[in-house]
């Protein structure tokens, strides 16, 4: 078995990481640091064709992420990182749900700036929560397209300033169809392309 199957095999069953054991997390770290070692694109941020795209959460240790499932009657959906590097712009969505026809969203806007090879200097910009029914919300590539037309959103739509709120991200692993990061406050991200 190659190590990104062994990758997709372990953390299988674990909704993202919100039920990893401890002992999860280790034998996941180890593989996803193996899998670092044969990373196929040494400089992701000069791939942007392959950078470019929705990609689905499988698996964090962000407890910023993990974290949004322990509101009450709130449990955490999907979660996206949509990349558009020509814009140097991420957008993190997180699906929100439990009460009937109340399903939310909470995206966050930001934009990047290259700093090397694999590392992105990372600057919030925008926070947006509403309602999914209210933002006519069907899939991230539709909302992404709205947010770059400059749609404003109901109820919350705030600017945040930046100069209070960046941090950094590595891109370690990227091909077709995996991307592996590290954020500023130790997270691991594993997330899968979204195919459409």
């Amino acid at each position: 078995m190659n190590l990104k199957t062994n990758l997709l095999e372990t953390i299988a069953g674990k909704n993202r990481g919100l039920i990893a054991t401890e002992v999860d997390r280790a034998n996941i770290l180890t593989i996803v640091d193996r899998l670092e070692d044969q990373n196929p694109t040494p400089k992701p941020l000069e791939a942007t064709t392959l950078l470019e795209g929705d990609w689905r959460l499988i698996y964090t240790t962000s407890r910023g992420i993990l974290g949004i499932n322990r509101f009450p009657l709130v449990q955490l959906g999907q979660v996206y990182q949509c990349v558009r590097p020509l814009q140097q712009k991420i957008y993190n969505i997180a699906e929100l749900e439990g009460i009937p026809f109340l399903e939310g969203l909470v995206l966050v806007e930001a934009s990047f700036t290259p700093v090397s090879d694999q590392r992105v200097n990372v600057f919030f910009n925008r926070y947006v929560i509403g309602s999914q029914r209210l933002m006519n919300y069907r899939f991230p590539k539709g909302l992404v397209e709205q947010m770059l037309a400059g749609k404003k959103f109901f109820p919350v739509d705030v600017g945040i300033n930046s100069k209070n709120n960046n941090g950094w991200l590595d891109i370690t692993y990227l091909d077709e169809d995996l991307r592996i990061g590290r954020g500023n406050e130790g997270s691991v991200f594993v997330l899968s392309r979204e195919k459409y």
